[in-house]
């Protein structure tokens, strides 16, 4: 039988509750050396929804995972034509003041490092620079036979082409830009394959299932090592790819901060976890710093 991925994560041990103190995350960044690690969190204020908050995705939808795109044909129609869709409202998500602040503390050197867990660009949009995309970009289309990258934006224009009149109304659209359609809605949507080989196109993004490449991961774990300090935005830190992170950190007593609405499985590691809206509590820390954080870039 096939495993699913952990897609959620409930708490088997009290932990302490949120705070609304920002000034231990305004002394870390007053310091220097903090390595941000991002998730869906920070974007929802851009229109883009998390997975396990407050009417979060995983209430209606189960991700794509690699294992049904890469055996099922019919998998990868459904995601496809829902992807499709999605990437017209998604590619037009713009940064909010969350991401404007963290692009602000780079630019004034409190960051050593932005890790994303998104696969939105939002942080680039914003005016970061060197973000290490965790789990990849939808900007970018991998063949899985030759390897071949392509702009996401080119094989939009070849499935309008292939899918003349695709209008379906979405139920709604989800962090990794996939729109929640009904299979009647996706009909007979036509995929179509890699210019180069005739292969299958996936988005380059790590999909629920599939393993973060290790040279990534070993490139994160540099980071860490080098930062003095991991603040943690939005994730809830339910898989491993993020958590691990914190628990580096943790074991080489560097001070890991928290700034999520709701409880993170990351909690019992860190120094306080500040339970406000991340727009809100990144544009009062810099304010705190005398610095402007939401000016768009």
């Amino acid at each position: 039988m096939r495993m699913r991925p952990t897609l959620s994560w409930t708490p088997t041990e009290d932990l302490p509750p949120g705070s609304t103190d920002l000034e231990p995350v305004a002394n870390a960044l007053s310091s220097g050396g903090v390595l941000v690690l991002s998730g869906a969190g920070i974007s929802t204020e851009s229109g883009i929804p998390d997975y396990r908050g407050v009417g979060g995705s995983l209430n209606r939808h189960t991700p794509m995972t690699y294992q049904d795109f890469t055996a099922d044909a019919q998998a990868r129609r459904r995601y496809w034509a829902r992807s499709h869709l999605g990437w017209r409202t998604f590619g037009r998500a713009r940064p909010n003041s969350g991401h404007r602040a963290v692009a602000t503390f780079a630019r004034h050197g409190l960051l050593s490092g932005v890790i994303t867990q998104n696969v939105d660009g939002l942080h680039q949009a914003a005016g970061s620079e060197g973000v290490v995309e965790l789990h990849g970009s939808l900007d970018r289309v991998v063949c899985l036979s030759c390897g071949a990258f392509s702009h996401r934006r080119e094989l939009a224009r070849r499935l309008e082409e292939a899918n003349a009149g695709f209008a379906p109304v979405a139920a709604g659209i989800n962090p990794d830009g996939d729109a929640d359609l009904t299979d009647e809605q996706v009909g007979d949507f036509r995929v179509v394959p890699c210019t180069v080989c005739g292969g299958v196109l996936k988005p380059d993004v790590v999909f629920f299932g599939e393993a973060v490449p290790p040279r990534r991961v070993e490139h994160c774990r540099t980071l860490v090592r080098e930062a003095a300090s991991l603040l943690v935005l939005g994730s809830s830190l339910t898989v491993m790819s993020g958590l691990r992170f914190v628990r580096q950190a943790a074991q080489a007593g560097k001070p890991v901060l928290i700034v999520n609405l709701d409880p993170t499985r990351g909690d019992r590691h860190a120094v306080t976890r500040v339970a406000l809206p991340l727009g809100t509590a990144l544009t009062a820390v810099a304010g705190q710093l005398g610095i402007p954080g939401s000016a768009p870039a």
